[in-house]
């Protein structure tokens, strides 16, 4: 496997400075849910997104896998398919101030910010974005999930599976389309590469 981290952490780290920048918004945001975070927590295929240029070397086989540490925050692994073999972040997940810590881990509302700044650096005020899970799959386990940032510059469909179903496609989109996102700048995921 070859990891490029750096490239990609310096690379994300852009994306949280933009992500924290004030920007027009396509829609008034709806209401974020309630989020049970360990259960959020397990490996994600991205299946579609807004393409980003800290993502532009990533071919397919985009995943995000979240482990729950023992202080509360959230151990993030980015992983992606490139040209040259595999690049992979760490980050920090946490969730952001003013959110409400409920019994079992329920963060009220789905909002979250993310750093992948070296450990050593995350301290500083600057290269936090926002996450936020704008809404999640029906049941009590979700099998995707809608996530952007205030904003709504940024924007990634996440699943359970690498391909969501046409029905579950169906519902995304209504999601999106009611949560004022552009359907047209929406590309969706490659299909895994066979091995």
């Amino acid at each position: 496997m070859k990891n490029s981290p750096l490239r990609l952490r310096a690379a994300l780290a852009t994306l949280i400075t933009a992500a924290a920048l004030p920007g027009p918004a396509t829609a008034a945001p709806a209401p974020l849910p309630t989020l049970d975070l360990p259960a959020y927590m397990g490996r994600w295929h991205q299946v579609a997104l807004y393409p980003n240029r800290f993502q532009a070397q990533c071919l397919d086989s985009t995943t995000a896998t979240y482990t729950l540490r023992d202080d509360g925050g959230v151990r993030v692994l980015n992983r992606c398919r490139t040209k040259d073999g595999w690049d992979e972040t760490e980050g920090l997940a946490r969730p952001r101030e003013g959110v409400e810590q409920r019994a079992g881990g329920v963060l009220a509302p789905a909002s979250l910010e993310v750093s992948f700044l070296p450990a050593a650096l995350r301290w500083l005020p600057v290269g936090w974005g926002k996450y936020d899970v704008r809404q999640l799959g029906p049941g009590t386990e979700p099998q995707w999930a809608v996530v952007s940032e205030p904003t709504q510059q940024y924007l990634w469909v996440l699943a359970r599976t690498p391909q969501l179903s046409s029905e579950q496609w169906a519902d995304v989109e209504a999601v999106l389309r009611a949560q004022g996102f552009d359907l047209a700048r929406l590309k969706r995921e490659a299909a895994p590469a066979a091995p």
